[in-house]
């Protein structure tokens, strides 16, 4: 049986969809909650047209039993923050297991869809799996998620350019004081590439993909266009983000739940945006955070970096 715990329930979040359409913005758990949206986030997996899956997942592949003998043979607790699918996790989990750890595996995602694929695949490989609906972006869901006293050493999975989603600058801090002297952080990042990266978004899965939260509310392609752009954030020197907006080409109408939300002609609708690093910023990041790097790897075409942190 799946067993899954929720701090953020359905309600909550059909609230927040609301609130945020209001406020002019679509946060980046949306574009994992409707059904449409899981769907075309599994075609866009599917389809090595997505670098970054494609770059994420083989590091991970490639990289299994080298960081799995980073860790003694002993209880490890991996808990993957925006755990999605979970097919990632599932790579690094048999190789923890191909070493000897006794694994037990805590997906968190606030989509309800991809959190019961993650935890009935690790299930059907024989791990133990919990899952847990939150959101690890809010301060008290993240409190949540602290190891209790007789926890076991916990490995925290943070992967597929998840940490690009938010803020990485806070977002580093905020996991970094979530790890005890003797946990880990596995997170990566995608190494910015100028205009090939944001070419690298123009694909038609990709566009469905981001398309999906807005058609699931009844706004069509026709009624507008998908803005992306590029941008350097000024706080860092090699912090580059990629941000987009839906712009209503004329009045349109959403409904969710029967509720009618409106958009202008001309209006914008900021949606999520996705951070890129020089790699030496991307280090850097971690390290002013408070974390160490004791392993880094790097993507077949260098385009993407991984690197294995715990507190300094």
């Amino acid at each position: 049986m799946i067993s899954i715990r929720a701090l953020l329930t359905e309600n909550a979040l059909a609230d927040e969809f609301v609130s945020a359409f209001h406020a002019r913005r679509l946060p980046e758990k949306f574009f994992y909650w409707f059904p449409l949206s899981v769907r075309a986030w599994l075609a866009l997996c599917s389809d090595g047209a997505y670098r970054n899956f494609v770059r994420s997942r083989s590091l991970i592949a490639r990289s299994g039993a080298e960081l799995a003998r980073l860790f003694p043979v002993a209880p490890l607790e991996v808990v993957s923050l925006g755990a999605g699918q979970g097919d990632k996790d599932l790579l690094l989990l048999e190789a923890l297991r191909a070493r000897g750890a006794r694994v037990s595996y805590v997906p968190v995602d606030t989509s309800q869809a991809l959190l019961e694929m993650a935890c009935a695949g690790a299930l059907s490989a024989g791990f133990p799996a919990q899952g847990l609906k939150a959101d690890f972006t809010d301060r008290t869901h993240l409190q949540a998620l602290a190891a209790g006293p007789e926890a076991p050493r916990r490995l925290v999975l943070l992967l597929g350019n998840t940490l690009g989603a938010f803020d990485p600058i806070a977002e580093a801090r905020d996991l970094a004081r979530l790890l005890r002297p003797d946990d880990a952080l596995l997170v990566d990042g995608e190494v910015y590439a100028g205009d090939a990266t944001v070419a690298g978004y123009d694909n038609p899965l990709n566009r469905r993909f981001a398309w999906a939260p807005l058609n699931a509310v009844g706004i069509r392609d026709s009624d507008g266009e998908l803005v992306f752009e590029a941008a350097d954030d000024p706080r860092l020197p090699g912090l580059h983000l990629i941000p987009k907006h839906f712009r209503a080409g004329r009045d349109v109408e959403a409904l969710l739940g029967g509720e009618g939300l409106r958009l202008a002609r001309g209006e914008r609708l900021a949606m999520n945006h996705s951070y890129k690093y020089a790699a030496d910023t991307f280090l850097r990041i971690l390290s002013e955070a408070g974390l160490s790097a004791r392993w880094q790897g790097r993507s077949d075409d260098g385009r993407f970096l991984m690197a294995l942190a715990s507190p300094a």
